[in-house]
């Protein structure tokens, strides 16, 4: 029962969550968007920062050469001049400058991959934000669209005062017209008013009877005696 209970829970807070991110799915977006440009702004000062250094280190490694490079000429000609001592000092030097080349050649390349995928990182998310703002533009359009019409459904489409209008109006167009009403009752008044002309001009004689009357009945049965 406990875990019925919890499943119904979890269903009902489920389908809460999914109605509250329909009716505000435009300002969660915006919300999103504005994130996504917060992260990318952080993504690009680290860039920044990465470029920083790789150039600082490539200016050291370009140096270290130079001194190296220097030191070499200097050696050679302590060499050529059989100054052993100051040529192995000269070897030393330069065996330590190569030795910090090697960790500053290391460094320069390890910097120049991350510089490369921060920067792949910071394109791609550059051009899907641009994509999430354009379509945020048809979403508003679309969201506005939508509460335009379930306005426009709760004023007037779905409301009984439609219904009662559209009900009475229909009843005023299937009830009869008193004018016609009123025609007809003077075409009846008028067929009275000359029936009740004929019925009189039948008593005084003047053309057949318009009704059978008890007189003419009794001369019917005398006649049949």
């Amino acid at each position: 029962m406990l875990s019925l209970i919890k499943t119904l829970l979890d269903g009902a807070s489920a389908r809460a969550e999914d109605n509250l991110k329909d009716r505000f799915a435009i300002d969660l977006l915006a919300q999103r968007i504005r994130d996504a440009e917060a992260g990318l702004a952080a993504a690009k000062q680290t860039l920044a920062s990465l470029i920083v250094r790789q150039r600082a280190e490539q200016t050291s490694l370009d140096q270290l050469d130079r001194r190296i490079a220097d030191l070499e000429t200097r050696t050679l000609s302590a060499l050529s001049a059989n100054n052993q001592a100051l040529a192995e000092g000269g070897a030393s030097a330069i065996a330590e400058l190569e030795n910090e080349r090697e960790v500053r050649r290391a460094t320069v390349k390890s910097l120049g991959e991350k510089t490369l995928r921060m920067r792949l990182s910071v394109e791609q998310a550059h051009r899907r934000i641009i994509g999430l703002n354009q379509g945020m533009i048809s979403a508003r359009a679309i969201d506005a669209e939508r509460k335009a019409q379930s306005r426009l459904n709760r004023s007037i489409g779905r409301t009984a005062s439609i219904n009662d209008a559209e009900e009475l109006l229909a009843r005023i167009k299937d009830s009869p017209d008193p004018f016609e009403e009123a025609g007809i009752l003077d075409e009846i008044d008028g067929e009275l008013r000359h029936e009740a002309i004929r019925e009189r001009l039948a008593e005084a004689g003047h053309g057949p009877a318009t009704k059978v009357r008890a007189e003419d009945v009794l001369a019917r049965l005398k006649s049949l005696n």
